[in-house]
C-alpha cells in the first residue's frame, strides 16, 4: 500500500495506473475509520481493481473551530485497517497542501438548493466546504467510481448533483448505512458516548423505524407524526435537533406525486449529535 501526502506524487501514480488501463474506485474520508468506512472500501473493491482512500479532515466544512481541533485523528490505526482491506493508495495531505492560500482565497463549489436546506440551514457553509473538497479530491484522484455512505443522505444527494452539474465522468456508488447489532448507525461520533448513553442511543433508530411504518400507512399528517416522534425521543433523554420528512430526490417538501420520501433525524445525546435517516416508498 502506498501512503502519499504530496498531490504531485499522487498525480504521477494515478497517471501510471491510467496508462495501464486500470479503473479506480475512490473513498474520501476524514479518518477515524470504523466498520462503516470499511464497508465503503469493500464496495469500492468490488467496483474496480485499484482502490484509493483519502484521509483529510477538511477545515472548510467545520463551522466550529473547537470541533475541528477535537476531531479524532487515528492515522496509524486507520492505515493499518486499510492495509488489511487491501487498499492500494492512501492519500493523506495536510491542509497547507490542499489550501495553500488559506480558506479565504480558495475557489469553492456550491450546489444550490440542496445545500441550503435541512442540515445546511443548521450548519451554514458546511456543504460548500464538503462539495469543494470532494471536487478537488475527484480532480486529484480521477476515479471512475466513488463510494459514499447513505448515512449522510444530504451529502450523498449533493455529491450526485455536483457530479451531474459539472459533468464529471464519475459514477457515484451509494452504500447502505452500517449499523451496530443494536441498530445504532455507526459513526465516529459514537466514541464520544458514555456507556449509559451508548445503551440509550439505539432508541433514535427505533423511533425512526416506527415513524417510517406510520409514514407508509399515509393516514396521519407528517407534522403530527414528527411532533409525536420528537416528544418520544426527548422524553427518552435526547434533545431533538431536527426531524424532517422530505422528498428523497429534491429534499424539499413532500408533494402529492412524491414517490419516495426520506426521514432525517438529528438529536443530541449528552454533547454528541447523532444523525440517521430512512427512505420510505409511498404507495399511490
Amino acid at each position: 500500500m502506498h501512503i502519499i501526502n504530496d498531490p504531485k506524487l499522487l498525480r504521477e501514480k494515478i497517471k501510471q495506473l491510467k496508462q495501464q488501463g486500470q479503473e479506480i474506485a475512490f473513498v474520501p474520508t476524514m479518518g477515524n475509520l470504523h466498520d462503516g468506512h470499511l464497508q465503503l472500501v469493500r464496495q469500492a473493491k468490488k467496483k474496480a481493481p485499484v482502490v484509493v482512500v483519502s484521509i483529510f479532515v477538511n477545515p472548510m466544512q467545520f463551522n466550529n473551530a473547537q470541533d475541528l481541533q477535537n476531531y479524532p485523528k487515528t492515522l496509524e490505526a486507520d492505515t493499518q485497517a486499510l492495509t488489511q482491506e487491501g487498499v492500494d493508495i492512501v492519500f493523506t495531505p495536510s491542509a497547507e497542501v490542499i489550501y495553500p492560500n488559506g480558506l479565504a482565497k480558495q475557489t469553492y463549489v456550491e450546489v444550490p438548493g440542496l445545500s441550503d436546506c435541512l442540515e445546511g440551514e443548521l450548519r451554514p457553509g458546511h456543504f460548500r466546504g464538503m462539495s469543494t473538497i470532494v471536487n478537488k479530491l475527484f480532480n486529484l484522484v480521477q476515479p471512475d467510481y466513488a463510494c459514499f455512505g447513505e448515512k449522510d443522505f444530504q451529502q450523498l444527494a449533493i455529491v450526485k448533483q455536483m457530479v451531474f452539474d459539472l459533468a464529471l465522468p464519475i459514477e457515484i456508488i451509494p452504500v447502505a448505512t452500517v449499523r451496530e447489532p443494536s441498530g445504532l448507525a455507526m459513526s465516529s461520533r459514537n466514541n464520544k458516548l458514555s456507556i449509559a448513553e451508548k445503551e440509550k442511543a439505539p432508541f433514535l433508530a427505533k423511533v425512526m423505524n416506527q415513524l417510517a411504518v406510520d409514514v407508509q400507512k399515509q393516514q396521519v399528517e407528517h407534522s403530527l407524526l414528527i411532533h409525536d416522534a420528537s416528544r418520544e425521543i426527548n422524553s427518552a433523554g435526547f434533545n431533538v435537533d431536527a426531524i424532517d420528512i422530505v422528498d428523497s430526490s429534491t429534499l424539499q417538501a413532500v408533494e402529492k406525486n412524491s414517490k419516495q420520501v426520506v426521514i432525517l433525524v438529528a438529536a443530541f445525546l449528552g454533547c454528541t449529535r447523532l444523525i440517521d435517516n430512512k427512505v420510505v416508498n409511498l404507495h399511490h
